[in-house]
């Protein structure tokens, strides 16, 4: 779907958060990053276990050159795919976060 199907879906319930992410995730297929942001944070207040949305932030945030900020949301969701058992975002994070220069042990 597009990003004006997603948008219309949002605004007609601001409070669903599937439709805040799906609107995130196409504002981020169109390089849109910063009209993202909004919808992620949204997103991740909505629900503190759910990884991949702070992934999405973390790349977002990485994406306008704010790395400081992005870098707790990586490591949040590192934590959270070291719990949920999630392998393979685990090493892409790790890799991630060694290449931003705050690796974990």
């Amino acid at each position: 779907m597009s990003v004006a199907r997603f948008r219309q879906l949002a605004a007609s319930q601001p409070e669903h958060e599937l439709f805040r992410f799906s609107l995130a995730q196409a504002l981020l297929r169109e390089g849109r990053a910063a009209e993202a942001l909004p919808h992620l944070e949204f997103c991740a207040a909505r629900k503190p276990d759910w990884m991949v949305v702070r992934i999405l932030l973390g790349q977002a945030l990485c994406q306008l050159g704010r790395q400081t900020e992005a870098r707790p949301w990586l490591e949040a969701a590192l934590t959270l795919a070291v719990a949920q058992r999630h392998e393979e975002p685990e090493r892409e994070l790790r890799t991630r976060l060694a290449v931003m220069g705050s690796a974990r042990p």
